[in-house]
């Protein structure tokens, strides 16, 4: 998996923000012209997919073991608290 795939797994898997535009327009003379722009923050929150495919691609699931694979559904509820945690401020 190439850096860019894995940079935009891992923002999706941790949550972000993004701003979402709304354009209106009107035709005037064949023109078009801008009748109103809305800009309202989006919060995205985190992807368990996401965070699933990140660590699968580090190391296959199926290789860890009963312990191993507790630990990292552990690790993956912590990275999910502490995205939930900054949407919240």
């Amino acid at each position: 998996m190439d850096e860019e795939m894995k940079a935009a797994l891992r923002r999706r898997a941790l949550g972000f923000e993004t701003d979402e535009v709304v354009e209106e327009f009107a035709f005037q003379e064949g023109e078009a012209v801008l009748l109103r722009r809305k800009v309202t923050k989006k919060a995205v929150p985190p992807d368990v997919t996401a965070a699933k495919m990140l660590s699968e691609e580090e190391t296959p699931l199926s290789a860890l073991s009963d312990g191993e694979l507790k630990a990292e559904k552990e690790r993956l509820l912590a990275l999910l608290r502490e995205g939930e945690e900054k949407d919240a401020k």
